[in-house]
């Protein structure tokens, strides 16, 4: 059909001529996809600020031939009302958006589980459900679940002997045994990957009680295997990181 509606998670924009943008959109049935909103740029653009990153929307799009086009949004929840105030929940948000269009690496394909893990992540961090620190590793956590890179944390990942094993392998893909360890590998401590499993199966009262310490290495581990199984790693994510 040319003419349908769908919600979305605003990803990011860049500017198109004079008054337009090209949005980048999470869409919930229709996966990720790029449109045109016209003359949203004008002070009496009817769109406003409901166009923007971290914005959560209903919208109507006319299929175009090469980019679709806006021509309604209905607010859902406008995230960024409260994230934009503080610059750890700013910045947070932003690894998220960044890392929810790498995980949609095919535009148009529907990606229903990581459209819900990023509202979920967003309004948490909206709404102060949790520290942000701990809401962005989970996020990362699962949506490498969902990608099918889920990280062994209980078992070796290799041979699949019982843990907890001291040994935690990018390459491995988690925690492997003495016996089957790679030449590099980190050796964190068993809180750090309990820290994880918990993040990743949703156990909060775990999650919340954990050290910074346990935080910290949990945090450069999973930027570190994220970054094995992107290839590269998310630009926004070490603005987070310095604070």
């Amino acid at each position: 059909m040319a003419v349908y509606r769908d919600q979305a998670v605003v990803l990011r924009t860049q500017k198109l001529g004079e008054a337009d943008r090209i949005i980048t959109l999470f869409t919930k049935e229709h996966g990720r996809i790029k449109a045109v909103a016209k003359g949203v740029r004008r002070t009496k653009s009817k769109f406003g600020a409901r166009l923007e990153p971290t914005s959560y929307v209903d919208l109507q799009l006319f299929a175009g031939k090469s980019l679709d086009i806006v021509t309604e949004v209905a607010s859902i929840e406008n995230f960024g009302e409260e994230l934009s105030g503080d610059y750890k929940d700013w910045t947070t948000a932003n690894s998220i958006l960044e890392a929810a269009e790498r995980f949609t690496e095919n535009e148009h394909e529907p990606a229903l589980q990581q459209f819900n893990l990023v509202v979920g992540a967003l309004r948490a961090l909206a709404h102060k459900t949790y520290d942000s620190s701990l809401i962005l590793d989970a996020y990362l956590l699962r949506s490498l679940a969902v990608a099918g890179f889920a990280p062994s944390m209980t078992v070796c990942s290799r041979c699949e002997k019982p843990g907890p094993h001291k040994y935690f392998s990018l390459v491995g893909g988690g925690s492997v045994c003495s016996d089957c360890k790679p030449s590099a590998a980190a050796t964190p401590t068993p809180e750090t990957l309990q820290l994880m499993a918990d993040l990743m199966t949703g156990e909060w009262v775990g999650a919340v009680e954990s050290d910074p310490k346990s935080r910290r290495e949990a945090s450069g581990l999973i930027a570190a295997y994220l970054q094995w199984h992107l290839e590269r790693g998310l630009r926004s994510l070490p603005l987070v990181e310095r604070i």
